[in-house]
């Protein structure tokens, strides 16, 4: 496979995965240019990582050639590049959100619904997400009725709970409540915690009742880095549950199944292979093989590589993968969970323009 050239505008926290990812995979991924408007940033990157560093997008778009570009700014500014970039013809893969709020999304569906834009959604690519998602959707458990979800804050989550359950663009009712409770601070971006110390951790819980199907939201945003909040899941079907990694079905009714999913690294235990991550096994079943072997990258950069994989192929005439509709969709529903927040009342959604028109 040749190796997959992309350019990114902007400089922030999430353009670093990116950039680490190429040095990482570089016979797979080549990062042809940056796009930095703040002269310092733009020093200190192109130092950092020695990759071609641009003031404006027009002069990227002149100069590094990409196959797509990856747009990687905050939330009010992303609306504005999608559009110089599809605008130039470039195929675009966009930071989530796509819009901040449901007027942003409308609009941003109504000028680029039909262009070449898909979304960086990468949480339904972490290894251990897309082997509870294989499972779902595989049959063992039979017709999925119910999924909680206790990993990923709000359009993140939410996108779990839709492949979960394979939910598309259905109306729900949401409820939602928050819980504060004191908890010892742990690390975050900037590293460990440097004295003891009581926080308030902010719990948000929410229900979505599909039709026939339920979806519970739970997080904490203290769970990304936490040492002692972890994750959790629960996917329940007519002949078959998920409990975070075990796995019961029944083959027959008479016949049940239990398993776990057992994580596979090489250069464990004196092999000699190197040290990278392989896969993950259900019994004697691989439900997820890591694509980008022997790299050494962590469970959320093979999910990035993942969308830039996807990408490459979209852009050379493939399947969508995470349309710009269903990140609209994602973010909808995240944001009707706010407004059950605030109201304290349930929430009907509504059909929105972009479910008519998504290609999945």
């Amino acid at each position: 496979m040749s190796r997959i050239r992309f350019a990114i505008v902007g400089g922030g926290w999430r353009t670093e995965f990116y950039l680490r990812i190429a040095k990482e995979l570089p016979e797979q991924f080549e990062v042809c240019g940056v796009v930095v408007r703040n002269e310092e940033k733009a020093k200190k990157l192109a130092a950092a990582w020695q990759v071609p560093v641009y003031r404006t997008t027009a002069a990227m778009l002149e100069q590094a050639d990409p196959l797509f570009v990856v747009s990687s700014v905050p939330w009010d500014a992303n609306p504005g590049v999608i559009e110089e970039l599809a605008q130039a013809g470039m195929p675009v893969l966009s930071e989530t959100p796509p819009a901040p709020d449901v007027e942003a999304l409308i609009r941003l569906h109504e000028k680029f619904g039909d262009s070449r834009i898909q979304v960086a959604e990468q949480y339904l690519f972490q290894p251990l997400h897309a082997a509870r998602i294989a499972i779902a959707q595989s049959g063992k458990l039979g017709a999925v009725s119910q999924a909680q979800v206790s990993a990923a804050h709000g359009y993140h989550g939410i996108s779990l709970l839709r492949q979960l359950l394979g939910i598309t663009f259905e109306n729900a009712v949401i409820q939602a409540s928050r819980f504060r409770s004191p908890l010892v601070n742990g690390p975050g971006r900037d590293g460990n915690p440097k004295v003891h110390k009581l926080i308030d951790s902010d719990q948000v819980i929410a229900s979505l009742a599909f039709d026939g199907k339920l979806g519970i939201y739970d997080f904490t945003g203290d769970q990304y880095f936490s040492w002692i909040r972890s994750q959790r899941l629960l996917v329940r079907g007519e002949s078959g549950e998920i409990n975070n990694k075990e796995i019961r079905y029944l083959k027959d009714y008479l016949t049940p199944i239990e398993m776990e999913l057992r994580r596979q690294n090489a250069g464990e235990n004196g092999n000699l292979e190197g040290y990278y991550f392989k896969g993950i096994l259900a019994g004697e079943e691989w439900v997820y093989r890591n694509p980008f072997t022997p790299g050494r990258l962590t469970d959320d950069e093979i999910a990035i590589a993942t969308s830039l994989a996807k990408m490459a192929e979209y852009a050379n005439g493939g399947p969508s993968f995470y349309s710009l509709a269903e990140a609209a969709q994602d973010h909808y529903l995240s944001i009707k969970i706010n407004e059950a927040l605030e109201t304290g009342m349930p929430v009907q959604t509504e059909t929105q323009p972009w479910a008519a028109s998504n290609t999945r």
